[in-house]
């Protein structure tokens, strides 16, 4: 197996590609909490919703623990806070749950694009930030969606 070039610059294409097949999970427990016949059905794919998106918005924390970590940042209270911030955010979804789970991480991962670009864009590739804007706000409007059809689906 190759290596791909890292100083080509851009996006792995595989990386593009794992990003948005991220987006899969997301989109059945939207589906599922619309479509499924039977409530404890419903329920499971509420729960599939936040409970992803919970580790998914732990992840995108994540990458700048790895940063930081990797000396490509430096350490200071703002990148602390940032890298830790979004398990806190997901924890918080996951204890609430329902409804305002699925809120908090519509708000969570909105948030944490802003920070992302406006606080941190300039030191982050280009492609990277394009492409998490895409996929935050994909991720967010399957999230909101998923909260909408809770409703309608008779989960709290």
């Amino acid at each position: 197996m190759q290596q791909q070039d890292v100083n080509r610059g851009g996006l792995s294409p595989l990386a593009e590609w794992i990003g948005y097949a991220g987006l899969l999970p997301f989109l059945g427990a939207m589906l599922g909490v619309g479509l499924a016949p039977g409530i404890d059905q419903r329920d499971l794919a509420q729960r599939l919703g936040i409970g992803y998106g919970a580790t998914i918005l732990s992840f995108v924390g994540a990458v700048h623990w790895g940063l930081a970590v990797a000396g490509r940042w430096r350490w200071s209270a703002g990148v602390a806070f940032g890298s830790i911030a979004p398990s806190v955010v997901a924890t918080l979804a996951v204890l609430l749950g329902g409804q305002r789970g699925l809120g908090l991480l519509v708000v969570g991962f909105g948030l944490f694009w802003v920070y992302e670009h406006r606080r941190l864009g300039a030191s982050l590739p280009p492609d990277y930030v394009a492409l998490r804007r895409t996929l935050s706000l994909a991720v967010c409007a399957l999230l909101a969606l998923t909260m909408i059809l809770s409703e309608r689906a008779g989960l709290r």
